[in-house]
């Protein structure tokens, strides 16, 4: 694939991918026009149906707690060549 072929598929998936929000029948044509495998549908794994969960940050005292422990344990562990 020469760059000028490469550029018109960069193009063509920037603009039809289903995750920008082209149609996937659109897509998965111009992949076969292009030469290119179609995409395959994710695994069967129970992990993606997983609701999703927010963690809420840390207080402000305790990263700065930890910043502090991350910083002397660098300067502590500082090998000198």
């Amino acid at each position: 694939m020469n760059e000028q072929e490469r550029a018109a598929f960069r193009a063509f998936v920037r603009e039809h991918h289903p995750d920008r929000g082209g149609d996937p029948e659109v897509f998965v044509a111009g992949l076969a026009r292009f030469g290119q495998a179609p995409p395959e549908p994710p695994p069967d794994d129970p992990r993606f149906d997983a609701p999703i969960e927010v963690v809420t940050p840390l207080p402000f005292p305790v990263r700065v707690g930890v910043a502090l422990i991350r910083t002397w344990h660098r300067r502590r562990n500082t090998r000198v060549e």
